[in-house]
């Protein structure tokens, strides 16, 4: 089975060419700067700041790797010819708790995008997954781990 596609909104694709771009220029250069130094220490046998900037460097070229990865198989999201009206990835929603009335504002993206603290969540996510598809002034039921959510959707707009 092939990889599948990365679905990416534009803000998303350059948040990782940016992060790709500065692991490539930046980051390798203090690594091998301090593989240098550490090597410049003698005996790389017993030289635990020479293995630390050795493994530091496995994983970035790990990480540069995976990001190379994604953004070969990034799928640019065109939001201008989606649906204002309904549900889907790149959407920002407004929902009311029915429960607790407490409103909350969602963006929501693809798992690459996906940034709790921001407010962004995955659309294979429970709740990304459940709102997909439905209108605003519908009232959703979500099953979590907690238990039942149940959302009405105020507003759904596109940035």
């Amino acid at each position: 089975m092939g990889k599948r596609d990365v679905y990416l909104t534009h803000e998303g694709y350059e948040k990782l060419r940016k992060e790709l771009e500065n692991l490539q220029n930046v980051k390798r250069k203090e690594l091998s700067k301090a593989i240098g130094e550490a090597r410049a220490h003698g005996d790389l046998s017993e030289n635990a700041e020479y293995t630390y900037a050795k493994e530091a460097q496995g994983l970035n070229e790990k990480k540069i790797a995976e990001l190379e990865d994604k953004l070969s198989r990034a799928k640019l999201i065109d939001e201008s010819a989606m649906s204002k009206d309904e549900i889907l990835i790149g959407a920002r929603v407004k929902l009311k708790d029915m429960d607790s009335g407490e409103e909350l504002e969602y963006a929501l993206v693809s798992e690459e995008e996906a940034d709790y603290s921001a407010n962004k969540i995955s659309i294979t996510s429970p709740v990304g997954e459940a709102l997909l598809g439905h209108k605003q002034d519908e009232t959703v039921k979500i099953k979590v781990p907690a238990g039942i959510l149940r959302y009405k959707i105020i507003k759904i707009t596109r940035e």
